[in-house]
């Protein structure tokens, strides 16, 4: 385990904000926590990364404990925070050979993984421009690029893609999918429930300090419910005359919202359920406008362990 947790705890002034966290993450593989605001996912993080203490519990990150041997641990980890931490004033270039210098890399291969690392990352074009001139995505991709001057084997990024547009954030996925590839480890906390499906090998789920799921995007998504079909009819009206056509064949009670005449159905059979409400609608010359197979998203897991829809 690239990063292994037991009961961690953690209070601030008399408020529990981990209440016996527990995780176990393999190595080369992604772990996405998620929660709504408040759940303990960035103190977690925080914990991890030995920025602030637990008050009770173990943790080990690269195999070192993160109470006893703090240096090991962020010897072998990057983080990215919320927030890019990058200094305006320098250029890109000079962000990572800082950074390099600070690392002990000594000034010649500092600049050497200065280089490697922005033309990686599509930064080779402003290397030489100060940072404030970047957009929200370029000063993104610095910041993920300083996590990794030590190449570290174990990366954490805190809500990394938080307000960039939508193409700077697929740009963003495409190079962490990479860093996985590349036998890297990677503990992300995300707003955005797509991007947990998508990167995700393993996901937990908190919620006011303790975890409430854990398993594959898959699992979590088996356990909301299987397949729906959701139909909507031409005339509102023709709902009632829906749910009689289809009355013999339904074996759980329908989701009807006759407003906007659209009848949710779970399906036992899939495919044959499907063509079982078609035959029945067309003999009932009931008119359907719109006819669609919905499967189980993680906002349907979000909602059902929270209690509410994502952030």
């Amino acid at each position: 385990m690239a990063i292994r947790a037991e009961g961690i705890r953690k209070k601030y002034r008399g408020v529990e904000a981990l209440s016996g966290i527990d995780l176990n993450v393999r190595a080369g593989t992604v772990l996405g926590l998620l929660g709504p605001n408040g759940a303990g996912k960035t103190t977690t993080v925080q914990v991890l990364t030995t920025l602030v203490p637990p008050d009770g519990g173990h943790a080990e990150v690269a195999g070192y404990d993160v109470v006893t041997r703090p240096a090991e641990v962020r010897r072998r980890i990057g983080l990215a925070g919320q927030y890019a931490a990058v200094d305006e004033v320098l250029t890109g270039h000079e962000n990572l050979v800082l950074l390099g210098r600070l690392l002990h890399l000594g000034r010649r291969a500092a600049r050497r993984r200065a280089d490697e690392l922005l033309e990686r990352f599509d930064l080779a074009g402003a290397a030489h421009r100060p940072t404030h001139t970047y957009s929200g995505g370029m000063r993104r991709r610095l910041d993920l690029a300083s996590c990794l001057v030590t190449s570290p084997p174990v990366l954490f990024l805190d809500e990394p893609t938080t307000g960039l547009d939508p193409v700077s954030r697929i740009a963003l996925w495409g190079l962490v999918r990479e860093l996985v590839d590349g036998g890297v480890t990677l503990l992300l906390t995300t707003q955005y429930l797509e991007e947990a499906d998508l990167l995700a090998d393993q996901i937990v789920v908190v919620d006011r300090g303790r975890v409430i799921a854990d398993g594959t995007p898959e699992e979590l998504k088996r356990k909301v419910g299987g397949d729906r079909l959701e139909l909507t009819v031409a005339s509102p009206g023709d709902v009632g005359a829906v749910l009689t056509a289809l009355g013999p064949a339904l074996t759980t009670a329908p989701v009807v919202d006759t407003e906007k005449g659209r009848v949710s159905i779970l399906l036992d059979d899939g495919l044959g359920d499907v063509a079982d409400v078609a035959v029945a609608l067309r003999a009932a010359g009931i008119t359907v406008s719109d006819f669609a197979l919905r499967r189980p998203t993680l906002d349907d897991v979000f909602a059902e362990l929270t209690g509410g829809p994502a952030a």
